[in-house]
């Protein structure tokens, strides 16, 4: 009996996730979404309760108004929640993609043409010409992509969903502070779907923090002001703590029979405890003598294998996404003459669907491991609580969840159900906190 209700368990497990990847499709009309006009009702609703918390910060009546004439929901921005690249994406598919030579090869011109810009960053803040040059590349093609969307449109259609919570209601306040400063016009001030901002991509929080008048002319402008928006961007790494002494990182090669432990990717360590333990710098060079690391394996033991810093962490408050991070450190390295990636990686290993994804973070935490939101999504979370399930279970604890790994933890009998509301991507549209 014991066997035939491990495999009822399974049996409902199985159906329960297949029904929870189409949750929104089984409701009934009017409980999975309103109506149009409904939904245009509620959407201005919301932005009407904006007003007094607008008021406080400073805002009036007029910028307030100016800034949402003609705003409406867009859904098609909320349909980009469940696209974003750096989580949805086979690691070395984005990575790859940060990459190219045609962008390492504008990085270049781009160094050449801001070195002075760069030296002054590096020698005010600290911080490397290269992490700079990546993060630029990345967040908007050093400037050929900086996005045309409307921020106002996109902060107040995901904070009307309650996508993260209060955040983007947050986010959509301190736009309408920098609108009331008066350093951008409403209709100007466009970048991604997420509300990112200028050639850097800043947030509207990170902008009032931390972007700086570098150029000196008077204002802090991050779109049209590539030494501004260079300057801005080393500021805020400084501020997160980026350690001039030290670098993102740098691929390694574990020695035969490393004996690899959740700490080593959950702790960082000393560099020499590393390389007395037979780990190599992968371009054959050595270990730096002083500093401190942790492994990060983002495809497996049969993939390439790093040893980042704090600075890796300090690139990752920028965006969280582990593959953005590493991509920032490489395509700066790249620029600045760097030889690329050694190890090949697993790209004949099939990766898992964002429906399995969220799958094994439901099972995961019906096991009683801490996976973080419940979003589809493989960030750090993720990995520490498949590296948790890997150390009990007397497996190497890399933390990567291949098909055969999601295949034996989704055969476990679960332990906990998943509330319900951890399952709901969304709560009442407008009433997030």
């Amino acid at each position: 009996m014991r066997g035939l209700g491990n495999i009822v368990v399974r049996t409902l497990f199985a159906v329960g996730a297949a029904l929870l990847a189409l949750w929104p499709a089984l409701l009934p009309a009017e409980a999975s979404a309103k109506t149009p006009a409904a939904e245009e009702r509620a959407f201005r609703q919301f932005i009407l309760s904006l007003w007094p918390p607008a008021e406080r910060h400073g805002v009036t009546r007029a910028t307030f108004d100016a800034a949402f004439a003609g705003t409406r929901f867009d859904p098609e921005i909320v349909a980009q929640t469940t696209q974003q690249g750096e989580f949805v994406l086979p690691i070395w598919d984005y990575v790859n993609g940060a990459l190219s030579t045609p962008r390492i090869q504008r990085g270049r011109l781009k160094a050449q043409e801001f070195a002075p810009w760069l030296a002054k960053a590096r020698e005010t803040y600290g911080v490397d010409e290269g992490v700079i040059l990546g993060i630029w590349g990345l967040e908007s093609d050093f400037g050929a992509a900086a996005g045309s969307d409307s921020v106002i449109r996109a902060l107040a259609s995901l904070a009307f969903v309650c996508f993260r919570g209060g955040y983007f209601r947050d986010e959509l306040i301190a736009a309408l502070v920098i609108l009331q400063e008066g350093a951008v016009k409403p209709g100007a001030m466009r970048g991604s779907w997420a509300g990112a901002m200028g050639e850097t991509q800043f947030m509207p929080s990170s902008y009032l923090l931390y972007a700086v008048d570098f150029e000196g002319r008077g204002k802090r402008d991050i779109w049209a002001s590539a030494p501004d928006a260079i300057g801005s961007t080393a500021n805020f790494l400084k501020a997160h703590g980026w350690r001039k002494d030290l670098p993102w990182g740098f691929e390694v090669r574990l020695p035969p029979g490393f004996a690899l432990a959740d700490q080593d990717s959950s702790r960082p360590a000393a560099f020499m405890s590393f390389a007395s333990r037979g780990v190599r710098r992968a371009d054959g060079g050595d270990l730096p003598k002083s500093g401190e690391g942790r492994l990060l394996i983002p495809a497996g033991l049969n993939g390439p294998i790093f040893l980042v810093t704090g600075n890796f962490e300090v690139i990752k408050e920028y965006n969280a996404a582990t593959a953005y991070a590493l991509s920032v450190g490489l395509l700066g390295d790249a620029i600045k003459g760097g030889g690329g990636v050694v190890a090949a990686w697993p790209t004949h290993d099939p990766t898992l669907t964002g429906a399995q994804v969220r799958a094994l973070q439901v099972k995961l935490k019906s096991l009683g491991y801490n996976v973080g939101e419940i979003d589809g999504m493989v960030g750090e979370s993720l990995r520490a609580a498949v590296r948790a399930y890997q150390e009990r279970n007397q497996m190497t604890p890399d933390g990567y969840a291949s098909l055969a790994l999601f295949n034996r933890i989704e055969s476990e009998p679960s332990v906990d159900p998943v509330p319900r509301a951890d399952l709901e991507p969304h709560r009442d549209r407008g009433q997030c906190q």
